[in-house]
């Protein structure tokens, strides 16, 4: 382990919220709108969360007659006049915690998510104070270990670690050169993390003791 961190990368789904309800019915507003015959579960999304719009996309929609930029176009538009609204739900103790943590490290954000969705995220639940920088993969298009690289050097972090709860997360940590922290109730596994916990309020307290 290389601690003492000075700062703290956030992935959004699955490590500090639970949207993949609303997620689903973003994507059957826009199957609506278009015609398309396919209802999106939130089993189906739950299968691909932590990857881009494009790969979920061609995931869900492998052999259908679908045009693929015209619907992830549409996607892309409803999502930042739906998630407003629609949000998510906190995890346990993250908002508590996340104050907490505010206080000793430096606090950023990176997902695979849309454009606008971490600063919908910050919006909707009031968390915008503590975080000093976001950046996703719908804003360039990067992947998620060139975005930590990128976030950590436009906010001079020395030593980050990153925070998430799937494999993929981890595998984008470490490929960017930095240690993973895996949260266990969140939507997967992770087999070589360098710290694990079972709770936000662990993960808490273990950080600012």
């Amino acid at each position: 382990m290389s601690q003492p961190y000075d700062s703290l990368i956030f992935d959004m789904d699955g490590t500090l919220w639970d949207a993949v309800d609303s997620y689903a019915e973003i994507w059957n507003a826009t199957s609506r709108e278009l015609g398309v015959d396919r209802v999106v579960t939130r089993d189906d999304l739950l299968r691909y969360m932590g990857r881009p719009l494009n790969e979920i996309f061609h995931a869900l929609f492998d052999g259908m007659n679908v045009d693929a930029e015209k619907y992830q176009k549409l996607v892309a538009e409803n999502d930042p006049k739906m998630m407003p609204v629609l949000g998510g739900k906190l995890y346990d103790g993250v908002k508590e915690g996340i104050a907490r943590l505010a206080k000793k490290y430096k606090l950023t954000m990176v997902s695979n998510c849309g454009a606008t969705g971490l600063p919908d995220f910050l919006k909707f639940t009031g968390l915008t104070p503590y975080f000093i920088d976001t950046l996703s993969n719908g804003e360039n298009g990067l992947d998620k270990a060139e975005n930590i690289r990128l976030i950590a050097e436009r906010n001079n972090l020395k030593n980050p670690a990153y925070v998430g709860d799937i494999q993929r997360d981890s595998d984008a940590a470490h490929a960017s050169g930095i240690d993973m922290i895996h949260v266990t109730y969140g939507f997967g596994k992770c087999n070589d993390a360098q710290l694990s916990f079972d709770s936000f309020a662990e993960l808490t307290d273990y950080l600012t003791k």
